[in-house]
C-alpha cells in the first residue's frame, strides 16, 4: 500500500503542505512574511521566516510553486516582493494528500482511542 502512494505523490513534509495551503489562501498576498504571518496567526506558534524561507525554496525547485518578483512599495523601503502561486503539479499534490488523508481519517471515523 505505502509503496503505491510513494509512487503517485510527490513527497510534502507537513511544513511544506501548510506553507503551500497559506500560498493557495493569500493568493496574490503570498510573499514570505505574509506566509509566516498567516501560519503563525492558524496555527498559534510562532512559524519564523528561516522556517518557510528553505521550504519554500525546495517546493520551488521541484516545480510546486513559482515566483515572481512583485513592485517595489514605499513600505518596504523600495524594496520587491517575491511572491509565490501554486503551479498545477502543486495543486495536484495537495489535492493527492488530502485524497489519501480523507482516506485514513474515514477508516478512523466512529473508533474511539
Amino acid at each position: 500500500m505505502f509503496k503505491d502512494i510513494e509512487n503517485t505523490m510527490h513527497k510534502l513534509t507537513r511544513k511544506e503542505e501548510l506553507i503551500m495551503m497559506a500560498v493557495l489562501n493569500l493568493e496574490e498576498g503570498a510573499y514570505l512574511v505574509a506566509i509566516t504571518d498567516y501560519l503563525t496567526k492558524l496555527t498559534g506558534k510562532t512559524v519564523n521566516l528561516a522556517s518557510a524561507h528553505l521550504p519554500l525554496g525546495r517546493l520551488e525547485r521541484a516545480g510546486l510553486i513559482v515566483s515572481e518578483m512583485g513592485e517595489a512599495t514605499a513600505v518596504r523601503g523600495g524594496r520587491r516582493k517575491k511572491i509565490y502561486r501554486i503551479t498545477k503539479e502543486g495543486f495536484a499534490a495537495l489535492e493527492e494528500h488530502k485524497r489519501i488523508t480523507d482516506r485514513l481519517w474515514e477508516r478512523f471515523s466512529g473508533r474511539s482511542t
